[in-house]
């Protein structure tokens, strides 16, 4: 806790406190510095990640346990948006669609594997960045290898899964690459699963 400079605890309250919350401890830190938040629901993580994402601090979330979860508000002491930071924020909805993400491989396109390592995790971390969030993310084959310890975008995949989006990984897939023991972040599933959610998905995205 020693790299903390300010603990808010918004466990128990309700919109838009978590956030009001927040600000004020962005505020007293002049922008400059580490802000931790614990909330007890996915909406409040949701917008005190949208929130500090729009006075340029870099952030991150993981749900610790049921209704438990933690995000880290990194202050870059860059110039705040005053106007931002005090205009009041509107109770969000769920920011999730019903669409869903399918990965199929640790890396993004054909060609140099160490640039698709880097274009897959660039995407991931552009998908944290999104007003709308998917329903799910569905990890199979080499993407499997994304979801356990020692991935590059485990942080981004924690953050995402603190917000509802479902991160689910192919069993088999687990299996076969000898990994199943080293998942991180969500769940493991099965092909049934895997088909329905796609059938029942209003989109589907597939990086390629």
């Amino acid at each position: 806790m020693s790299n903390i400079d300010k603990i808010v605890d918004a466990r128990g309250d309700q919109c838009p406190i978590p956030v009001v919350k927040t600000k004020k401890a962005i505020a007293e830190l002049g922008n400059k510095g580490t802000v931790q938040v614990f909330v007890d629901n996915e909406t409040a993580v949701q917008n005190v990640t949208k929130m500090g994402q729009k006075n340029g601090a870099a952030v991150t979330s993981e749900k610790r346990g049921e209704n438990d979860y933690a995000l880290t508000l990194v202050l870059s002491g860059e110039a705040v948006d005053g106007a931002a930071l005090e205009q009041d924020e509107t109770c969000a909805v769920d920011a999730r669609g019903n669409r869903i993400i399918v990965i199929s491989d640790c890396v993004m396109g054909g060609g140099d594997d160490v640039l698709g390592g880097k274009l897959m995790k660039a995407f991931i971390f552009a998908v944290t960045q999104q007003d709308t969030l998917p329903k799910a993310m569905v990890f199979y084959n080499g993407g499997a290898k994304l979801t356990v310890e020692g991935s590059e975008s485990l942080e981004d995949l924690k953050s995402l899964e603190a917000q509802g989006v479902e991160i689910v990984t192919c069993g088999t897939c687990l299996d076969f690459y000898g990994i199943k023991d080293k998942l991180a972040v969500g769940t493991a599933t099965n092909m049934y699963d895997i088909v329905e959610r796609q059938m029942q998905a209003a989109s589907v995205v597939r990086p390629t």
